[in-house]
């Protein structure tokens, strides 16, 4: 709609994500002197304001005039801007990370982490899985690719049970079972092999990938999104609930002898011989929460992601970063079940070989909004 001269030009979308929704709420404008107020119904859900310059090729961002309950200022000396309003109920399985800045890093003080200097991150809302891959959703996805969509895979991948993270995968695995499992799920890939993004990538394992990161569909968490969701909204904090660790909390060989924040018990987690022999991962949800609802961000197994392992990270900007554009190993986050809890720290950081399938290395997959 174009509004009378002085005024902000202003056009309101309605987008439900993947979400289905039965009615779409009432949005409107008001004048409110030299501004305009964009509002809309608090209930029956929540929603997350989103702005960009253009439609043709959009870069839809977090709207940061707006109001966080159910409305936005537009001054009439702001730019031009096509304004769309998201559903933030998250899909089944997923939880919402919302945007925000926090400090990434070690802001601790420990002195062996080496490469993880404190720095102010801003990161945008996405969703996470709440738990790790399991073995039944891997294979699931990857039976279903490899036979009936040219998918193929260095690793098939392995579990210890149907509800256990799966693990023995490696980079290039994680990112084309991404690509799947949003074509499973009728969503836009993100990783392609051209350009033009319009090659999916489904085969062999090359580091000239081009990302979609405006696309819905799955992918790997960048590393700053990574931490910003293991930290669970606390800032400064060695693990996803604080300080200290113990057995009871996350899967990883206890030695409280060498790290005094550790409160074990000593040895491999008991928890991780349900159904088997110790030592060995656990069921994904075997121990609580952090808080954003996510499970196991901090041992179990070591998460993939979408990075290339460098220092100073942060990289290119503060915002959304993604990692250098080039290297010889990608990060890898948390720990897994035979590593102490250093390893588990939220700020502790692992280099690894894109090839690299070892026991105990999974993932979990992230989407935008």
């Amino acid at each position: 709609m174009k509004t009378k001269p002085g005024f902000a030009f202003i056009v309101l979308a309605w987008m439900a994500g993947v979400h289905p929704v039965t009615a779409q709420p009432a949005l409107g404008i008001a004048p409110a002197g030299k501004q305009s107020v964009l509002y809309w119904p608090v209930t029956p859900t929540n929603y997350l304001v989103q702005s960009a310059t253009n439609l043709a090729s959009p870069n839809w961002i977090y709207a940061g005039d707006a109001v966080p309950l159910a409305a936005a200022i537009v001054s009439n000396t702001s730019p031009v801007r096509f304004f769309r309003l998201i559903s933030t109920n998250p899909p089944a399985g997923m939880a919402l990370i919302p945007a925000g800045a926090f400090v990434m890093g070690n802001s601790t003080g420990d002195g062996d982490i080496g490469d993880a200097s404190p720095v102010n991150i801003f990161v945008s809302a996405f969703y996470m899985d709440t738990n790790l891959v399991s073995y039944t959703l891997w294979q699931t996805v990857y039976n279903a690719a490899v036979t009936f969509d040219g998918y193929s895979f260095a690793n098939t991948g392995a579990g210890k049970g149907a509800n256990y993270p799966v693990e023995t995968v490696d980079w290039y695995d994680c990112v084309k079972w991404c690509n799947a499992r949003s074509q499973l799920a009728g969503l836009t890939p993100v990783y392609y092999t051209d350009a033009g993004l319009t090659q999916v990538y489904k085969t062999g394992e090359t580091d000239n990938l081009y990302v979609n990161w405006t696309a819905n569909g799955f992918r790997l968490p960048t590393e700053a999104e990574w931490e910003k969701a293991a930290r669970g909204g606390l800032n400064g904090r060695r693990f996803p609930w604080g300080n200290l660790i113990s057995e009871s909390q996350a899967n990883y060989y206890g030695d409280t002898n060498d790290y005094n924040y550790d409160l074990g018990p000593n040895g491999y987690n008991a928890i991780g011989s349900v159904g088997g022999t110790s030592p060995a991962t656990s069921p994904v949800g075997s121990f609580d929460v952090n808080g954003y609802g996510l499970y196991d961000m901090a041992g179990n197994v070591f998460e993939w992601c979408w990075d290339w392992y460098g220092t100073p990270y942060g990289q290119p900007t503060a915002f959304n970063p993604t990692g250098p554009t080039s290297g010889s190993s990608r990060v890898s986050r948390s720990t897994y079940f035979g590593f102490p809890a250093n390893y588990a720290r939220c700020a502790s950081r692992l280099g690894l070989g894109p090839t690299s399938a070892a026991v105990g290395t999974g993932f979990r997959c992230v989407r935008g909004l």
